[in-house]
């Protein structure tokens, strides 16, 4: 059973999974599912229709429109926090990730699992947050672009072209300076391997396609290879 606040507003096909909360005043406009144990709080807007000019945006008692959201298990988002309907395909955000105040997900975008948004990251329409990346208050991300798994974003930052695994970028437009270091280490990976990324992305060029040579970050690097 879920927790409810009797302020939420929702309509259209939603389906909340079991011991979510939604919090008050939360607004809901289906399609849109919800996965288990997650948490919204105060003011969260899912499935407001995408921002797209030629969009025909709907009247209150219009049926509600657009490609969707899908929310993962054990997601947080935290108050104010918005994630739009996909234009054409999906907007998801996968289990474990945690997005902070006042963030915006916009339509088409994907949200890899333990992925961290924190307070006031803006994602334009189509961009890829990959598994366990980490983006700084009030980073901005063009659209389009995608952010590869485990790397780190610095707050502030103005994302206007990829940035790859386990990197370390930050700065207006964002720029790589090494390795994240700290990231790969939390996430368990052994030194010989973080040592092995802290030299490719040492090197002049980023030699991705010996990285996606080694087992252990075979997975990381496969689709970022040439």
């Amino acid at each position: 059973m879920s927790d409810i606040h009797p302020t939420a507003v929702i309509r259209g096909d939603v389906t909340i999974g079991s011991r979510t909360t939604i919090g008050p005043f939360v607004v809901l406009t289906g399609p849109v599912r919800i996965g288990d144990d997650s948490w919204l709080g105060a003011g969260v807007v899912i499935g407001a229709p995408p921002e797209v000019r030629s969009w025909t945006h709907p009247r209150t008692d219009d049926d509600p429109a657009g490609g969707g959201v899908v929310i993962g298990d054990r997601v947080v988002l935290r108050e104010g926090a918005q994630v739009h309907h996909g234009w054409k395909s999906v907007t998801q955000v996968d289990d474990d990730a945690f997005i902070m105040n006042q963030s915006y997900v916009a339509h088409d975008c994907h949200v890899g699992s333990r992925a961290t948004l924190a307070s006031s990251v803006l994602l334009a329409g189509h961009v890829q947050v990959e598994p366990d990346a980490n983006l700084g208050m009030a980073t901005t991300v063009h659209q389009g672009r995608r952010i590869g798994r485990g790397a780190m974003v610095g707050m502030s930052s103005v994302v206007t072209r990829d940035v790859p695994p386990f990197a370390k970028a930050y700065g207006s437009p964002a720029s790589l300076h090494g390795a994240n270091v700290v990231g790969m280490q939390r996430q368990g990976y052994d030194p010989d391997a973080v040592e092995l990324v802290t030299r490719a992305y040492a090197s002049p060029r980023p030699l991705l396609d010996e990285l996606v040579r080694d087992d252990r970050l075979t997975d990381a690097f496969r689709s970022w290879s040439s």
